[in-house]
């Protein structure tokens, strides 16, 4: 007897999402996927191996290499891993589009916008920093299911931007995560591989993207080399160490100098820097903090910074190296340049803002003269920025 089927999700390791049982239907799907010569809905036999018919969801830089590697597998033609890719994406106010959607274009793949997901028969979908909810109807076409290549170690940062958070944090040890993707909920699936790495030190988001991003690529190459197999060994999420990645507000930006430590504001920097600079206020004026720096011991020697009482947001400038430092909670940070109109220098901020104020308000207190936290109105605050890194 013939058992038809409409398409479904492949091999169920272990049941459903954290803590939940996996329904009926996921059950009997997947018990039909895994059985010799089961044929989907129209008739078309579920493969059992390569080459893989593959539809990528993807947005940013890191599911750019994940893209990038599915095509380099397509190209291939002595291992035949790939036979068929195609592209998911989502709209861009930029007339280039989006990183995933430029690759495509150039590799000359099909590319539909998002919530298009074109017609095709496939196995297999992948998604990497995708930024949509996926429907379990959507789930349920692919035999194989939907595959995430998530850049941490699962279940710690859950959510959209898990590298910002992974530095934001101090994290020292980091990874990435390739899952099966469940419905309703994000970054709840089972886990197929897993591989942890050291963060650099002093590492910024953007550079442990880019590490991140090729052992991600490299990963999912390798389940896909043995996808059944990846499939049948999966294993639930702990339900210990769950915490959750939100995107970042523009209110992340202001330093609060009362509260903040130099180390907790210079991480704050490399986590953010390259999407939004970090933001204060000076004489009413909101001012961008551009290029942060660790103040070396020898500045910190200075009698100007050792002599005085001073208060957070206090600034000094130091002629010697050439930078502004800017007490906080517990110490010093370095400015090397800042953006108040237009992009200044230290020395141009010193030589056109900071002296001349000094000069017309001798007998004011240096504390006058300082920066403070930046208070957004309420619907800039809980603004979201536009940033898709890694929302899964």
């Amino acid at each position: 007897m013939r058992v038809l089927v409409r398409r479904c999700w492949g091999p169920l390791p272990g049941g459903g999402g954290a803590g939940r049982r996996p329904s009926p239907q996921w059950r009997a799907l997947a018990r039909l996927c895994g059985s010799p010569g089961v044929e989907d809905g129209r008739g078309a036999r579920v493969r059992k191996k390569p080459p893989w018919r593959v539809l990528f969801f993807g947005t940013d830089q890191f599911a750019r290499e994940a893209l990038r590697a599915l095509h380099a597998a397509r190209e291939n033609k002595e291992e035949e891993l790939i036979e068929k890719l195609e592209v998911v994406t989502v709209p861009s106010p930029s007339p280039k589009g989006l990183p995933v959607k430029q690759f495509a274009v150039q590799s000359q793949l099909p590319v539909y916008e998002w919530p298009d997901v074109g017609s095709g028969e496939y196995d297999v979908g992948v998604v990497a920093s995708f930024g949509r909810l996926l429907s379990e109807a959507l789930i349920l076409k692919f035999p194989y299911g939907i595959l995430n290549v998530h850049p941490s170690c699962l279940p710690r940062w859950r959510g959209p931007a898990p590298i910002i958070h992974t530095v934001l944090h101090g994290d020292t040890v980091t990874g990435v995560t390739i899952m099966q993707i469940r419905p309703k909920r994000f970054d709840v699936g089972p886990i197929l591989k897993q591989e942890t790495i050291p963060v650099p030190p002093e590492s910024t988001a953007k550079e442990l993207e880019a590490v991140l991003s090729r052992l991600g690529a490299d990963m999912l190459i390798s389940v896909l080399k043995n996808l059944p197999e990846s499939l049948s060994r999966g294993r639930q999420q702990p339900t210990e160490g769950v915490t959750h990645a939100p995107k970042i507000s523009a209110g992340t930006s202001c330093i609060k100098w009362e509260e903040q430590t130099s180390k907790q504001i210079l991480r704050l920097y490399r986590a953010i820097g390259n999407i939004i600079p970090l933001q204060t206020l000076w004489m009413d004026n909101t001012i961008k903090l551009l290029d942060l720096v660790e103040v070396n011991s020898s500045v910190l020697t200075d009698p100007k910074l050792t002599g005085q009482a001073v208060i957070p947001g206090s600034i000094i400038y130091h002629k010697q190296s050439q930078i502004l430092l800017v007490c906080c909670k517990d110490g010093w940070i370095g400015l090397r340049s800042v953006m108040l109109k237009k992009t200044l220098t230290a020395t141009d901020f010193y030589n056109g803002y900071l002296h001349p104020w000094h000069q017309k308000n001798p007998q004011a207190h240096p504390s006058q003269c300082r920066f403070q936290t930046l208070r957004l109105p309420t619907k800039k605050r809980g603004k979201v920025v536009a940033v898709q890194q890694c929302m899964k």
